[in-house]
């Protein structure tokens, strides 16, 4: 598997890269789209990309650059290059989460009702960005025996077989079930109108797949003994959970008084 697209002057232009980049576009294409249905103001939302995305970046590695610090104290000059992999999605949405809520609270804007509509775009990109793990051959599962991946499409048992060992293809599983979740939250988004019920149900579905899935993977980001993606993951239900649940309560109670 190279994970070169192409070389541009003896510089090498990444899979990596590219399928981030895309995701990317995507998702700021189909946000746009998505802010008519919500009456959103798209070139706030534009605003709050710029923002958040070049930031969220940042977080995404220094996320794991913590966590992986023993791997970059001798040569801290590394901890820059990303072109190898190496961004923690859940770092990424912490930086992008807090910088759109800064904006919006800075321009008095309304933040929730900016964030269900980013948020189909956000799992989108999540799912393509998935692939790029897939040609740097990372974030994926234990060894497993050609009886198990010869089920998988042959482009997939190359990409898995790395030093002649085959190994489990989750990034594949979670790319699959990110799209599943776009798709739900785009008819989500056009079912109902309340405000967060798109973006809580992207933060509680992205969480129960991620949490699975984390459980199958050899390089996770580890807190002693707590992998911490199945830890955030595990908030970010319990978060979805309750937000429901007062959901449920506000409208009974709303209901009986009249």
């Amino acid at each position: 598997m190279n994970p070169t697209a192409f070389s541009i002057g003896g510089f090498d232009v990444r899979w990596y890269g590219i399928l981030i980049a895309t995701g990317i576009v995507l998702g700021i294409l189909i946000s746009q789209y998505n802010c008519k249905w919500r009456e959103v103001d798209y070139e706030n939302l534009l605003n709050i990309v710029l923002w958040s995305l070049p930031i969220g970046i940042v977080g995404a590695r220094l996320y794991y650059v913590i966590f992986e610090f023993d791997n970059y104290k001798n040569n801290i000059i590394d901890a820059f290059n990303i072109r190898n992999g190496g961004l923690a999605i859940h770092g990424g949405l912490i930086f992008a989460i807090g910088t759109a809520l800064i904006y919006t609270k800075v321009k008095k804007l309304n933040f929730i009702q900016f964030a269900d509509v980013a948020a189909p775009s956000i799992i989108l990109a999540q799912a393509l960005g998935r692939w790029g793990n897939f040609f740097n051959q990372e974030a994926h599962g234990d060894a497993v025996s050609y009886e198990f991946i010869k089920h998988f499409p042959m482009f997939i048992q190359k990409g898995m077989n790395i030093q002649g060992v085959y190994y489990n293809p989750t990034f594949l599983y979670e790319s699959v079930w990110n799209i599943s979740v776009f798709v739900i939250l785009m008819l989500l988004l056009r079912k109902s109108k309340k405000n967060g019920i798109v973006f809580m149900t992207y933060i509680g579905l992205y969480s129960i797949g991620r949490f699975v899935i984390e459980g199958m993977r050899t390089d996770s980001l580890m807190l002693g003994n707590i992998r911490m993606a199945q830890f955030v993951s595990l908030t970010g239900v319990i978060a979805w959970i309750i937000f429901l649940a007062v959901s449920y309560y506000r409208v009974g109670l709303k209901t009986s008084r009249n």
